[in-house]
């Protein structure tokens, strides 16, 4: 049995090689990331693995993965999201609980939410994180000194909302425009910098947030931008009751579509139909 282990070892590592000499400009890197068993190594390298752009070793014993990716193309952080996605938490993020439960449960490993350590132990550099940390703060106090400044989801919650003003307004190419800066707004949010409820919520949002804002900015037709927009306004709503917000947020209905919609004013100017039926609607939630 030892010896058909050391086999299928060396064929791993084969194959692994094989991958990695057809990524241009390699980079490499080591992250650890949680796990127990050769099911888990299966599943997150599967979930982190991309033909000729990323190759992902995890080592079971240490629980450190070697992650070898072209620069170009992706980055750690994509990588590791895509192993969260899967279940596997590592030291940047988090896997959805719900993701996490569904595991086998020889899959489900011990896991630690505090974030008590920094990336830097690895040799890698979190501003954030390393900056509270080396004052020697715990995570309740980095996430009530963040309170005091704007949410890492500020920028994410402006977009959304400008392209809500233009639906109401029926200009479609500001719409476009916003979505686009969204896409891009998405991809550039700060996972660490998160609060655990916030961090939980954007893991299982975010893939979809993304996907419906580079669908409004690809096309001109307000009908199905407003389409569209059912769906975003769906997961924002997810995301934004999760965080504290210093000015109310109003969850909006519109019975004539059955669709929802967020508002930083409490008058209601429905996207879904604008000047058409610009009040038909009723706040049914206020976020604080």
């Amino acid at each position: 049995m030892k010896s058909i282990s050391k086999i299928m070892a060396v064929m791993m590592l084969l194959v692994s090689l094989v991958y990695t000499a057809q990524i241009k400009n390699a980079k490499t890197e080591t992250v650890k990331i949680s796990g127990n068993c050769d099911m888990c190594k299966s599943k997150i390298e599967k979930s982190g693995n991309v033909k000729n752009v990323a190759t992902v070793n995890w080592d079971k014993a240490s629980k450190m993965a070697t992650l070898t990716y072209d620069p170009s193309k992706t980055n750690q952080q994509e990588i590791l999201k895509r192993i969260a996605n899967a279940g596997y938490d590592s030291e940047f993020f988090y896997a959805p609980d719900d993701v996490y439960a569904k595991l086998p449960s020889c899959c489900q490993y011990k896991r630690n939410k505090t974030m008590t350590k920094t990336m830097n132990d690895h040799g890698h550099y979190h501003s954030s994180m390393e900056n509270s940390m080396s004052k020697g703060h715990d995570l309740a106090s980095m996430n009530k000194e963040r309170k005091q400044s704007d949410s890492p989801l500020s920028n994410v919650q402006s977009h959304y909302f400008s392209i809500k003003d233009a639906l109401v307004k029926a200009d479609s190419k500001t719409a476009s425009a916003q979505s686009k800066e969204l896409m891009n707004t998405v991809t550039a949010v700060k996972m660490g910098e998160l609060s655990p409820s916030e961090h939980d919520a954007w893991m299982k949002v975010m893939n979809t947030l993304g996907t419906d804002a580079k669908a409004i900015s690809q096309i001109q037709d307000i009908k199905k931008q407003r389409e569209t927009f059912k769906s975003l306004s769906k997961n924002m709503y997810e995301l934004l009751k999760t965080s504290k917000h210093s000015t109310p947020i109003y969850y909006q209905y519109c019975p004539m579509q059955d669709a929802n919609w967020l508002s930083l004013e409490n008058t209601v100017k429905n996207p879904y139909y604008g000047a058409q039926m610009l009040t038909c609607g009723s706040t049914v939630e206020t976020l604080k």
